[in-house]
């Protein structure tokens, strides 16, 4: 199970993949076109195609140069902390009382998730194409967190578009952002939310194209974003396949991720696409409920239309207007999903389930008492979706669960939704269940038939 020598450097002594591995063609490839079967491709103005061509011509090249593949390792090493860890979740496999769970830990990477992965790469190519400044989107934060780390390491001047909502309750990584030197806009427009915050961000890349570069967040948008943020996450699944079966002898039976846009659920599953036996499963965000309408489950409750760039399943009414979605993760609050996902679904490889904020907390609450590890919310979402799937393999069965990010973020969110402020209730942290009237954060406002960007990028 040895992977090959990086094409920058020599082969990892523990014979674990460098980043540099994954940065092959593979027969999962988008066409030309950017097309994953029907989905993907380019669904925008014509003032970004010399944009978007700059940047596959630049990632075409890096694939092959010895000097950015290399740099890409040792940071990844000994900046980033790759390779991230399996750990063996005896105490909640035990309480779950099924398969066998194990975590990938990209809650261990240096800013606390997986989107230092993507943002090193797209940093360097940065450097690579000569433009002095970069933007990006955020929801959770930690992708505006990540690059404005990276823009600090590497010299670059930094903004980051961020929803007024997510700004108020991420309130952590926006301090965070600031202090490594980033400006950080929030969005007010639509729903005021990460949408929103990749409408801005498309404005200000249209307005200034010949000197930034658009560190794209999550692997949706226009080609060749989705197939650039998966190859950079793609070291994930790369290791996995590697630890799993060094620590089991065998690979897993099933392997969960949460889904928004879908990077690190991608990047988690591109190893295993060609191994049907290993079960994929994205665990998108129900909000309230599918039925209820205050969701965001795209594949679950969308359709397939064109959002930020891009044709996938996304969240519309009759008319194609993009709906308001809702989810307690700022990460997963978003309508739409990246083509690569909609095609998995489309050909029924990928599976996605629905889970709703109370069972994501539930599960956040769940991890925290068994394994003493407190999940971001999003990644709470992929845990919650393992737990079932455990008890249906049985004793015999492997779940590997992709630990997407850690949860420091979310402690507001989480103590007024199990009341660990409150002097009345000092026993709340021991009790697994969530609270039978829970203080919920605050809600978004109104459902809108937010167009903005859906009709700009058709």
């Amino acid at each position: 199970m040895s992977a090959p020598a990086a094409a920058g450097g020599r082969p990892r002594p523990d014979g674990l993949p460098r980043p540099s591995d994954a940065l092959t063609g593979t027969p999962h490839d988008p066409d030309r076109r950017g097309y994953y079967g029907q989905m993907g491709g380019r669904w925008l103005p014509e003032a970004l195609v010399a944009a978007l061509d700059e940047i596959s011509d630049a990632y075409a090249k890096a694939r092959t140069d010895p000097e950015f593949l290399r740099e890409l390792d040792r940071l990844a090493e000994t900046y980033a902390g790759r390779p991230s860890p399996i750990s063996d979740a005896a105490r909640l496999t035990e309480h779950v009382g099924g398969a066998r769970i194990l975590l990938k830990r990209e809650d261990l990477n240096h800013t606390g998730s997986h989107k230092i992965n993507n943002v090193l790469g797209q940093a360097l190519l940065t450097k690579k194409m000569g433009k002095p400044r970069v933007i990006a989107e955020t929801g959770a934060g930690q992708h505006g967190v990540a690059t404005a780390t990276a823009a600090a390491l590497l010299g670059l001047d930094c903004t980051i578009y961020m929803g007024r909502v997510d700004t108020d309750r991420q309130a952590l990584n926006v301090a965070r952002m600031r202090l490594l030197g980033a400006t950080v806009v929030p969005v007010d427009t639509g729903s005021a939310t990460l949408k929103d915050a990749i409408n801005e961000a498309f404005r200000d890349w249209v307005a200034n194209v010949e000197n930034t570069a658009y560190i794209f967040g999550t692997a949706a948008g226009p080609h060749p974003f989705p197939l650039l943020v998966r190859d950079l996450q793609r070291i994930i699944g790369a290791e996995a396949r590697v630890q799993v079966p060094a620590l089991t002898g065998r690979l897993p039976d099933a392997v969960v991720a949460c889904v928004g846009g879908g990077s690190n659920a991608i990047g988690a599953f591109h190893a295993f696409i060609d191994d049907p036996a290993v079960r994929l499963v994205g665990a998108e965000a129900a909000g309230d409920g599918v039925d209820t309408g205050r969701h965001a489950a795209t594949i679950t409750g969308g359709s397939v239309g064109v959002l930020h760039g891009a044709r996938s399943f996304l969240l519309q009414d009759k008319d194609g207007q993009v709906l308001e979605s809702h989810s307690i993760s700022a990460g997963l609050d978003y309508p739409g999903v990246g083509p690569e996902h909609s095609h998995l679904a489309d050909i029924g490889r990928a599976e996605y389930v629905p889970i709703t904020d109370a069972e994501a907390m539930d599960a956040l609450a769940l991890l925290a008492r068994t394994e003493g590890i407190i999940p971001a919310i999003e990644s709470a979402h992929a845990v919650a979706a393992a737990l079932p799937l455990a008890k249906e393999l049985g004793p015999d069965g492997i779940v590997l669960i992709n630990l997407s990010g850690r949860g420091d973020k979310d402690t507001e969110t989480a103590m007024k939704w199990f009341h660990l402020d409150d002097p009345a209730e000092p026993d709340q942290p021991a009790k697994p269940e969530r609270p039978e009237s829970p203080e919920r954060p605050p809600e978004t406002s109104a459902p809108t038939a937010a167009a903005a960007g859906n009709g700009e990028n058709r």
